[in-house]
C-alpha cells in the first residue's frame, strides 16, 4: 500500500527530509517503523527501538499497533517539550 511518511524535528534533521510517499508491506506504526530502520544509516539511527520517537497516525498520536491503511498519513517525531 502506498503510505505517506512526514519526519519533524530532530527526526527530520537527522534524515535531511522532511517526509516522502512510501510503497510498504507494514500493516502496522511498528512494522512500518522497522522497515524503516531496516534501510540503515540515518534511519536506522533516527528511529532505533529504545529511542524516544513519537507517532501519528493521519494527525491523531497513535501507539504502535495502529493499522495503516492506503493513503494514510504517518508522522515521526521526537517528545516535545515546552516551557
Amino acid at each position: 500500500m502506498k503510505v505517506q511518511v512526514r519526519y519533524f524535528a530532530s527526526v527530520r534533521e537527522a534524515l535531511s527530509s522532511s517526509g516522502e510517499a512510501l510503497e510498504t508491506r507494514a500493516e502496522t506504526l511498528s512494522a512500518l517503523r522497522d522497515e524503516l530502520i531496516a534501510r540503515g544509516g540515518a534511519y536506522a539511527t533516527a528511529l532505533a527501538r529504545g529511542k524516544a520517537v513519537r507517532m501519528a497516525l493521519d494527525h491523531v498520536m497513535s501507539d504502535e499497533a495502529a493499522a495503516l491503511r492506503e493513503g494514510c498519513e504517518v508522522a515521526f517525531f521526537p517528545p516535545v517539550t515546552g516551557g
